[in-house]
């Protein structure tokens, strides 16, 4: 038991055993795609969460960013898949089941994080103006919304711009990125919630070296903030 947990916390705390770099062309051109669609969807999010919950532009705006997202990742270059295992084993299926884990743990310390700020007025005032999006139009709709952009920027900042920075220090820089576009938002709390959930994704992608166990993070982490975090500010 011991040795099997001294085996995860290395693979967690490692670089995958296979970590695939870009040659120096597909390495050019993968940062010029992603700095303009950081751009780009550093203002379409911008506009999506200064509209009025109920605003008829929120879903064309929040549909749009997932499309900038996920087009200016793919555009960028090849998006890996990832693996986990501790042995021989690794595979896809493992990555997908360590990024659920990791996505339930985020999103439970979120609650206990929320049961906290909704005593502090100000920041639960911030808190309810994102979640008051949740209560406008169909829920089924935002659901999809909320969990179908947390792929897209997944693809994007752990697969485009990851690999990037892949000389440079590729946590630290697609965090630092995720978090100053979140902050296009307006909202000092969508930001403050980007840094732990983007530097919870860095280390996933480090470890499977894909976009897998992110991607499974970010939604599980959005399904729990989507439908736990309301009722506690209600």
């Amino acid at each position: 038991m011991t040795r099997t947990l001294d085996d995860l916390t290395r693979r967690l705390t490692a670089a995958a055993p296979v970590t695939r770099l870009d040659d120096p062309a597909t390495l050019l051109r993968r940062r010029i795609v992603v700095a303009v669609f950081l751009v780009v969807g550093a203002v379409v999010l911008g506009f999506s969460l200064t509209a009025e919950p109920g605003d008829s532009t929120f879903y064309p705006l929040t549909i749009a960013l997932a499309a900038t997202w996920l087009i200016g990742g793919f555009a960028s270059g090849p998006i890996r898949p990832g693996r986990f295992g501790l042995d021989d084993s690794a595979s896809t299926g493992r990555a997908a089941v360590l990024g659920i884990v990791v996505g339930l743990l985020v999103g439970l310390v979120f609650v206990i994080g929320a049961l906290v700020t909704r005593e502090i007025p100000p920041l639960a005032d911030l808190v309810s103006q994102v979640l008051a999006f949740r209560d406008e139009g169909s829920l089924v709709v935002i659901t999809l919304i909320t969990l179908g952009n947390g792929l897209a920027e997944e693809v994007f900042f752990r697969g485009g711009v990851y690999s990037a920075a892949q000389s440079f220090h590729p946590m630290v820089v697609s965090t630092a990125l995720y978090v100053l576009a979140t902050l296009a938002s307006g909202n000092v709390m969508l930001g403050f919630a980007a840094i732990i959930l983007g530097a919870a994704c860095a280390v996933l992608r480090r470890c499977t070296d894909g976009v897998v166990a992110p991607i499974c993070t970010h939604v599980v982490w959005g399904a729990i903030v989507l439908f736990g975090l309301p009722p506690i500010f209600a």
